[in-house]
């Protein structure tokens, strides 16, 4: 639930009722506690949980429904009072193989036969034929809905009792920067009409050269004049115009969920930097690498500086360290970080927080009431560790301060590939509705989910079971890969270039997945080399960057691709490895093989 109500909702006395019971000692009403403890006239009646709790894992006394599927790549979601739920898709640059659904990116979903499914689903909205590409933040606020789009913020007029605006938008706010490695804003609005929004930095650590291994920071880092920050507008104006003179906080390096309590604290996620070890290996072992620093869960105040580019926080000291481009020697000095503010919860490093919800709901035991959830992407860059992520976690919290450790609240989203590119689902947003029910959604086939309590109120705080049954994606089950190193792996023998061995290439394939030289390919490319979001596929004899001989893959991985023509990821020299000539030549070949062994098509690198 990201806002507000849309007025005329509600009988005016039920209203009064519940603002004066949920105004705070400092006079600040939550407007997510209305719309959390309402139970409107379209609230789901309790449904029946299917014994796998449609392929989730959840903590004890939950149980989990799908409310809809096959809605686009789903982002950020808001609930209205009367039930109706509305999400925001996208179909940027991160989905660029996959095409856009036709019609507009903005769904409205209602259950209107209480049965726990959206039985009524309308798209509206700007279409991907109109030049659009939707976006991810979106709230509802004082009659209106408030969406993202490109570098503009959009108000829908809702009219009492419509589901769907019929109206054109009027712009709210434009001019936001869409360039780097952060292009989305998500925001959230109080109930006095301020609006945050999350501008997230162009670059990973503000080097000269973005993700080079030794680039030194920039000093001053001149993006954080319009980046790495959350803005303040007015939701109640239109025609404004992002600068840096409304930045309301910095040092966010890409500020995701926000979400505020019953105090009307407000609280946002932050991702953590990358490839510390790839960067900095005379710093930083693999393993420090792949789970430093933490991702963050910080509470947002007016003019605070929460550390990045200089700084990140160290989860294993808890504290803010100086980072190694801006002088920092693997996590030993602090230094000026001790001038930033820490956050009030950490998480394992990037598992990518992408969204957050505080549940003021009544529905939930008492042990879950004012926590935080928060929508774990899931990771790319983790190697030599298992990737992370790809579940909803939940973060006690009392007086705005982490109360106990966190749990994994729901597992099993990315069935049997915990990976960007195959992952089955890959939890994206959070919604609390009006009958308190919790509401997640998924950016890659476009699923929402609808968790509800079903037990007696006893059940304390705690970490779901780890999944037994894969959840998969609606095309059809993907099987499990096993538990031996070589599973999903191909299983007829690759090709040998010319010049090379089968030894070589065998070696190159340890490489490639981060069993030796502590290679990053998979990262980025996929365990399969099918590509992710983050880069392209290697199976093809398509290429952007060379002419796809031997030489011409081994130059294009020693030099890098420091200017990405279509995917996001920076590729540093030598995938950000210490590879020798050695190592350069096994990955070439094994690169080879796969690209002559099926004959497959995509995009090569």
């Amino acid at each position: 639930m990201k806002i507000s109500t849309r007025r005329g909702m509600l009988v005016a006395g039920v209203l009064t009722m519940l603002v004066t019971t949920l105004v705070t000692a400092a006079g600040l009403l939550s407007i997510q506690a209305v719309a959390q403890s309402a139970g409107g006239p379209g609230s789901p009646r309790t449904s029946s949980c299917p014994g796998d709790n449609s392929g989730l894992s959840l903590s004890p006394g939950f149980c989990a429904t799908i409310f809809a599927d096959n809605l686009g790549h789903v982002r950020h979601m808001a609930v209205a009072p009367d039930g109706t739920l509305y999400a925001n898709t996208w179909s940027g640059r991160y989905y660029a193989a996959s095409p856009a659904p036709p019609g507009g990116f903005l769904r409205a979903l209602r259950d209107t036969k209480g049965s726990g499914r959206a039985d009524v689903v309308q798209r509206f909205g700007t279409a991907h034929e109109a030049g659009a590409s939707g976006g991810t933040g979106i709230a509802l606020y004082n009659g209106g809905l408030y969406v993202e789009e490109g570098d503009r913020i959009l108000r829908y007029a809702l009219p009492a009792g419509q589901m769907v605006p019929t109206g054109s938008p009027t712009v709210v706010v434009s001019g936001m920067p869409l360039t780097g490695d952060h292009p989305m804003h998500p925001f959230v609005i109080d109930a006095k009409g301020n609006l945050f929004v999350d501008s997230g930095s162009a670059t990973n650590a503000c080097q000269a050269q973005n993700r080079i291994r030794g680039s030194r920071g920039l000093s001053p880092c001149t993006e954080k004049e319009t980046r790495a920050g959350t803005w303040r507008f007015d939701a109640n104006k239109t025609g404004q115009t992002f600068s840096p003179a409304q930045r309301y906080a910095s040092g966010i390096r890409n500020g995701e969920g926000f979400a505020f309590d019953a105090a009307g604290r407000l609280f946002a996620t932050q991702h953590g930097r990358d490839q510390l070890f790839q960067n900095w290996p005379q710093l930083y072992t693999a393993e420090q690498g792949a789970d430093l620093p933490a991702e963050e869960l910080i509470e947002l105040r007016s003019g605070a500086d929460y550390g990045w580019p200089e700084c990140y926080y160290d989860q294993e000291q808890n504290k803010l360290v100086l980072a190694p481009e801006y002088g920092g020697d693997g996590g030993k000095t602090v230094g000026l970080c001790a001038q930033r503010t820490a956050p009030v919860a950490a998480f394992p490093g990037h598992w990518a927080p992408n969204d957050l919800a505080l549940y003021l709901g009544s529905k939930f035991p008492a042990g879950y009431r004012g926590g935080a959830f928060i929508a774990f992407h899931g990771s790319w860059n983790r190697a030599p560790l298992p990737q992370g992520g790809y579940n909803v976690v939940f973060q006690p919290l009392a007086d705005g301060k982490a109360s106990g450790p966190y749990v994994v609240f729901a597992d099993g989203f990315a069935g049997a590939y915990k990976e960007p590119g195959r992952a089955a689902f890959r939890p994206s947003g959070l919604a609390v509705a009006p009958d308190g029910a919790l509401y997640v959604s998924d950016d890659v086939h476009g699923r929402i989910w609808r968790i509800t309590y079903t037990g007696d109120g006893s059940d304390k705080v705690a970490p779901a079971p780890s999944p037994t049954t894969m959840t998969t994606a609606a095309q059809g089950a993907v099987p499990p890969e096993g538990t031996h190193p070589d599973a999903g792996r191909a299983s007829v023998p690759l090709p040998t270039p010319p010049g090379s061995s089968p030894d070589q290439v065998a070696q190159g394939d340890r490489i490639f997945h981060g069993e030796a030289s502590n290679g990053t390919c998979s990262g980025c490319h996929g365990s399969d080399a099918g590509g992710t979001p983050v880069g392209p596929s290697l199976k093809s004899g398509q290429w952007m960057w060379s002419d796809g001989s031997l030489s011409g893959l081994e130059g294009v991985i020693a030099k890098g691709v420091p200017q990405p023509k279509r995917y996001q990821g920076v590729m540093p020299p030598m995938g950000g490895s210490s590879l020798t000539q050695a190592d350069l030549a096994a990955v070439a070949a094994y690169v080879w093989a796969i690209s002559h062994a099926n004959n497959g098509h995509g995009q090569g690198g």
